[in-house]
C-alpha cells in the first residue's frame, strides 16, 4: 500500500506564501529519502525546519540526517496532534517563532495507530485507491522523483473540507440529553458533563478539560443563537462523547483549526475546544443548524 506525507514551505510575514506538497512513497526508504532531501535543501537556504512523524519513522529520519538533525525540530506527530486539528495551529506557532525565515515542514497526520474515525480530520492515511484520490485532491503539488509538480486533480480546499464533514453518524439511543438555554444553561451543561464523564471512568484532569470544552460550545449557543441548545452525552468502552446541537450556522468549515485573530471577533471557543479534546467533529448547515461532537478517549492520561 502507498502512503502520503505533506511537505511544504511556508513564510509568515507581510506576504505569506505556501507550497503544499504531497510525497507519495512505497515504504520507509522512499519516505526517508524524500524527507531528508527536502529538509537539507531548506537548511542550505537557512530555512527553519520541522518534521512531525510517528515515532518509529522519526527515528529513521533522525538517523539519516546525522549531524544535521540538531538543526531540525523533530516531533512525534501523535503527541503533537493527538487531535489532528491541532497540527495547523502548531505550524503557525512554529512559523511565528522564526520571524523573517521561511519554514519547511513535513507532517504525517495519519498513521495506522490512528482510530478510523480520525481519518476525516487527517485526510491522510495508508492509501487505497479511494483515499489516494482524497490525498491528491488536498495537495496542489505532488512530489515525483524528487521534483514538485503541479497536481491537476487538486481541488478547492474549502469545498473539500465541506465534503469531508458530511453528516455525522447518528447518536445512539442510550445516553442522556439536556435542553439548555440562557442564562444558566452553560453551567447546567458543565455539571451534567462532569457527572457523566466521571461515571464513565475518564481521568479527573480530562473530565475538567471536557467540561471546559463543552462549556465553550454551550456559550456559543446562548451568545450567537436564540439561546436554546441540546446536550447529548454517551460513552462506550473506550470513549466519552459530548454533543451540542443548536440553531446556529458556522460558515467556515475550518473554524477552530486556525488561531483566530483580533479582528475575527469569534472562534476562540472552538479553537480552545480543539486544544482540549481528542477529536472534534463539526457539522453546520443553514437549514439544519450546528452540531459539535467532542470525544475524549478513556485510554489517554492527562495532556
Amino acid at each position: 500500500m502507498r502512503s502520503t506525507d505533506a511537505i511544504g514551505r511556508h513564510h509568515r510575514g507581510p506576504v505569506a506564501t505556501l507550497q503544499h506538497q504531497s510525497l507519495f512513497h512505497d515504504g520507509d526508504d522512499e519516505l526517508v529519502t524524500g524527507v531528508v532531501a527536502h529538509v537539507r535543501a531548506g537548511l542550505e537556504d537557512d530555512d527553519a525546519a520541522v518534521v512531525a512523524l510517528p515515532a518509529a519513522r522519526l527515528d529513521l529520519v533522525r538517523d539519516a540526517l546525522g549531524d544535521d538533525a540538531g538543526a531540525v525540530v523533530l516531533q512525534d506527530v501523535r503527541g503533537l496532534g493527538r487531535n489532528p486539528a491541532r497540527l495547523l495551529p502548531a505550524l503557525h506557532r512554529f512559523a511565528d517563532e522564526h520571524p523573517g525565515r521561511r519554514v519547511r515542514a513535513v507532517c504525517q497526520a495519519w498513521s495506522p495507530e490512528r482510530r478510523p474515525e480520525e481519518r476525516d480530520a487527517c485526510l491522510q492515511r495508508l492509501l487505497d485507491d479511494a483515499t489516494a484520490a482524497d490525498a491528491r485532491a488536498a495537495h496542489p503539488l505532488v512530489v515525483e522523483d524528487g521534483v514538485a509538480v503541479a497536481n491537476p486533480t487538486y481541488g478547492d480546499p474549502l469545498k473539500l473540507a465541506e465534503a469531508v464533514v458530511g453528516p455525522l453518524p447518528e447518536a445512539p439511543d442510550e445516553g442522556e440529553t439536556l435542553v439548555y438555554s440562557a442564562p444558566h444553561g452553560p453551567r447546567a451543561v458543565r455539571l451534567a458533563v462532569a457527572e457523566h464523564a466521571a461515571d464513565a471512568g475518564l481521568h479527573p484532569d480530562r473530565v475538567a478539560d471536557l467540561c471546559l470544552a463543552v462549556h465553550e460550545v454551550a456559550l456559543n449557543t446562548v451568545v450567537h443563537t436564540d439561546g436554546r441548545g441540546i446536550l447529548s452525552l454517551w460513552h462506550t468502552d473506550d470513549r466519552v462523547i459530548a454533543e451540542i446541537q443548536d440553531s446556529g450556522y458556522v460558515e467556515d468549515p475550518l473554524v477552530g483549526r486556525h488561531p483566530p485573530g483580533p479582528a475575527d471577533g469569534r472562534g476562540y471557543g472552538l479553537y480552545l475546544t480543539h486544544r482540549l479534546c481528542d477529536l472534534v467533529r463539526l457539522q453546520s448547515t443553514r437549514d439544519g443548524g450546528t452540531t459539535v461532537r467532542m470525544t475524549m478517549y478513556l485510554d489517554q492520561g492527562p495532556r
